[in-house]
């Protein structure tokens, strides 16, 4: 069973994290052989593959068919993507006489490898009725059956070449691991019912509103005033500034992605970082105060979309009254399903372009990426992984002297610098181990479907 989502629910309470990096031998160990680096790797192997069929469990048949949007994918793709993913960059490239699953699926789960062939539509992934769920899964068994003799039998040289795209492999399913959960609470907040994607926790008490009994008119002033009060104060915490070193050091200790270096140096201004996440009690205040009315908060893309999309709220936020799930209090869609809005609680579901125009609203400004990565390591600084995602104002642009991975995964992260913004953090949906203060999310600026929330930052002048 699942456990009830909690901000820890995916970690090594809930599924043990998963380390992507060589473990190194305790001292009264000494060197540790190849047959117990094999057995190490075999592990994390299961434990990832694990964790994807764990986070799909709840789902039926017809949920894991289905795709919302265009952006998002269907469960079902998932889970046979990154079994794809092993087979093609490892089993067809490394291992001699392997005999593939079905040859045509190698066209249906690329993702977007243009050197790997054509590939089928990502906007028309929720048309694949067929293959079944249940051929997914053996498809799943049986690449996991290979990639096991693989680990365990393949010679030396080709061992060696290996490891580095199995770590790849484990990342990456970690990755469609997040989205899995993502991509599928979009397509269940698209449904009227809004069912939940796991259990839902004990029901709590709702909050006490303030305002009139009877229920306003959605987007009006007086439905505004039924928003809860906020939390107690952040705290800011200073950064002096000066020239920092960013990005990952160049070491065989750990997998990172290759977007997170070359580290270099990185020149910072004297700024202040707020201890904590935005909760959705503040976030609340800024809904109330007009804060989807009001131009003068939004970048010039911000309040095109706000305008056109008729946004009043973060994505998943329930008005008063809303038809869907009538109550006379804001509520908050989520993978436990309808909830009461908890004013502590970070809120998430938001664009770049909400998350500016708050800190517009609140005197502030989002953080930069090296500001972000430089303050990570403050005494204080909270809710960093375990929460939500966190907009910075970089864009997502290659670091000095970057260099795209070797081979077939040249594509994975280079060809998307352009047009993103950078999240740095975790969220409640990431599996535990597989963040870091160096590691680089990256989504559109108008994405609010993931759980992407925001950290204040200001300016100190001396």
């Amino acid at each position: 069973m699942l456990p009830a989502l909690t901000e820890d629910v995916l970690t090594p309470t809930a599924a043990p994290a998963v380390p992507l990096w060589p473990v190194p031998p305790k001292p009264s160990q000494g060197l540790r052989s190849d047959a117990q680096e094999r057995a190490d790797m075999q592990a994390q192997y299961r434990a990832v593959r694990a964790e994807s069929l764990r986070r799909s469990q709840h789902l039926s048949a017809e949920d894991q068919c289905i795709q919302s949007m265009p952006d998002a994918s269907p469960c079902k793709w998932h889970l046979a993507h990154s079994t794809w993913f092993f087979e093609t960059v490892v089993l067809k490239a490394l291992q001699p006489g392997y005999a593939v699953f079905n040859p045509r699926f190698h066209y249906l789960f690329n993702s977007y490898y243009e050197a790997l062939g054509p590939r089928h539509a990502r906007p028309q992934r929720g048309l694949l009725s067929r293959p079944s769920l249940a051929e997914v899964q053996a498809y799943r068994a049986h690449v996991d059956a290979a990639m096991q003799g693989f680990i365990a039998h393949s010679d030396a040289p080709t061992w060696q070449q290996a490891q580095g795209l199995l770590r790849l492999g484990f990342a990456h399913e970690q990755q469609h691991q997040e989205l899995l959960l993502t991509d599928m609470l979009h397509a269940l907040w698209s449904n009227p019912l809004l069912p939940a994607f796991w259990p839902p926790a004990p029901v709590q008490a709702p909050l006490q509103v303030q305002g009139p009994s009877d229920l306003p008119a959605p987007g009006s002033a007086a439905q505004a005033s039924q928003l809860p009060a906020p939390a107690a104060a952040l705290l800011w915490l200073e950064h002096p500034g000066g020239i920092v070193q960013v990005g990952w050091r160049n070491s065989a200790a750990q997998f990172v992605f290759d977007n997170e270096g070359p580290r270099h140096a990185a020149l910072l201004r004297p700024f202040a970082m707020a201890s904590r996440l935005v909760n959705c009690g503040e976030f609340a205040a800024f809904v109330a105060d007009g804060g989807y009315r009001r131009p003068e908060l939004w970048l010039s893309d911000g309040w095109a979309l706000v305008q056109t999309q008729h946004w009043q709220a973060p994505a998943y936020w329930l008005a008063p009254g809303d038809a869907r799930a009538p109550a006379d209090h804001w509520q908050v869609f989520g993978l436990q399903g309808v909830q009461a809005l908890v004013p502590e609680a970070p809120v998430s579901q938001l664009s770049f372009y909400e998350a500016a125009a708050y800190a517009a609203w609140a005197g502030a400004r989002l953080p930069t990426e090296f500001e972000w990565e430089a303050a990570s390591s403050l005494s204080g600084m909270d809710e960093l992984y375990a929460s939500a995602w966190q907009w910075t104002r970089s864009s997502y642009d290659p670091y000095p002297g970057f260099a795209p991975m070797a081979g077939d995964v040249a594509e994975y992260n280079g060809k998307f610098m352009v047009g993103q913004m950078v999240l740095r953090g975790g969220s409640v949906a990431t599996p535990a181990g597989h963040t870091r203060p160096s590691y680089r999310n990256f989504f559109a600026p108008a994405a609010r479907w993931q759980f992407s929330g925001l950290r204040l930052a200001k300016d100190i002048h001396l």
